[in-house]
């Protein structure tokens, strides 16, 4: 009965020990719980207030500026990186059509990022070439809003920093294409440090935005393959329609010639410039090279001109002083469109 006595006497001082150590390992938990709750409510608190006076840090690829702050009152401005090349926004193939007239309004509505004077750059990267478009123009306007609804739009997913000069030939005298071409180059000069010139004829319109309006190392062809011509190249010495140059590479022709005075011509006396120093044409593939003309009757005044053949044959012999460096031409008058730059000019007529 005594040895009974004694061993349920250990086992109640054994229980009670372990529910005192049990008791003891709660109390702990809760307090160190406890404590850890307070400890992340004051991280939460100072990263709340710290955010209150930093602003957010814009990424790039949104529509402004990366930027990051370092007080109320300081700003550090990150340099943006150069854009890609070829660009990744581009979607390739095109279809193009021109049976749904279209409007300026309507254009200008589309390309909410233009600036006056047909002007843009990207805004989350530093583009590769600074594009001055430029137009030879009269009377064509119905033509004109279809490049510009077309063209902006491809120019902008090529991450260009460009504008669109529109040279516009006054009076009703004999059209000079190239002529005009020359003062496009001059005027776009005087607003902007362009380094790539692109020239273009108002009804020809890429079907594919991989062809892209830059420069290259090379005078480079643009339209290669166009509808007119059953999309092949007419002959391989052929620089008509839209074409690129650095410029550089324009002054080492001395530019275009000026006395072509009418249709046809000015193409191969550009080539024949070309060729005497040393240079070659370089083209996209005809499959990116696509492009389509609106069709047209042939413009008044604008003749196929009879002088031109032998003018051709005399390309070495006039380059080096009928060109840029002896231009001469008066502005008549200068319009700026968020759509691009008219510079209406008297570039005189053709000698009798």
């Amino acid at each position: 009965m005594r040895d009974s006595s004694v061993n349920f006497n250990f086992l109640h001082r054994t229980c009670t020990l372990v529910v005192l150590l049990c008791f003891l390992h709660i109390s702990v938990t809760v307090i160190y719980y406890v404590r850890s709750l307070d400890l992340r409510q004051t991280f939460v608190q100072h990263q709340q207030t710290h955010n209150q006076r930093t602003p957010n840090v814009v990424r790039q690829g949104s529509d402004e500026p990366k930027f990051i702050s370092l007080s109320n009152s300081t700003e550090i401005t990150e340099p943006l990186e150069t854009c890609p090349d070829p660009s990744p926004i581009l979607v390739g193939p095109l279809r193009i059509e021109f049976n749904t007239p279209v409007s300026l309004e309507e254009v200008r509505n589309e390309n909410p990022r233009l600036r006056d004077g047909g002007r843009y750059k990207p805004q989350d990267c530093i583009a590769l070439q600074k594009v001055a478009i430029i137009i030879p123009f009269r009377n064509r306007d119905e033509h004109l809003r279809f490049w510009l609804y077309y063209l902006h739009p491809i120019l902008q997913r090529q991450q260009l920093d460009y504008g669109v000069y529109i040279i516009n030939q006054a009076g009703d005298e004999t059209f000079n294409r190239a002529k005009l071409l020359n003062v496009g180059y001059a005027e776009a000069l005087k607003e902007y440090d362009y380094e790539c010139f692109v020239f273009s004829d108002v009804d020809l319109i890429p079907m594919d935005d991989r062809n892209t309006y830059k420069c290259f190392s090379q005078p480079r062809h643009l339209s290669v393959s166009m509808d007119k011509f059953g999309f092949r190249l007419p002959y391989n010495q052929y620089f008509g329609g839209v074409s690129s140059m650095s410029k550089n590479q324009f002054l080492k022709i001395n530019g275009f010639p000026n006395n072509y005075w009418g249709w046809g011509g000015e193409d191969d006396d550009i080539y024949n410039r070309l060729s005497s120093k040393g240079m070659s044409i370089s083209r996209p593939s005809g499959v990116i090279g696509k492009c389509r003309m609106i069709r047209h009757e042939r413009d008044k005044q604008n003749d196929p001109n009879p002088q031109r053949f032998d003018r051709i044959a005399h390309t070495r012999d006039t380059m080096h002083k009928d060109g840029i460096n002896s231009l001469s031409y008066k502005v008549v008058k200068v319009e700026k469109d968020k759509l691009f730059t008219k510079i209406t000019v008297n570039i005189g007529k053709a000698p009798r």
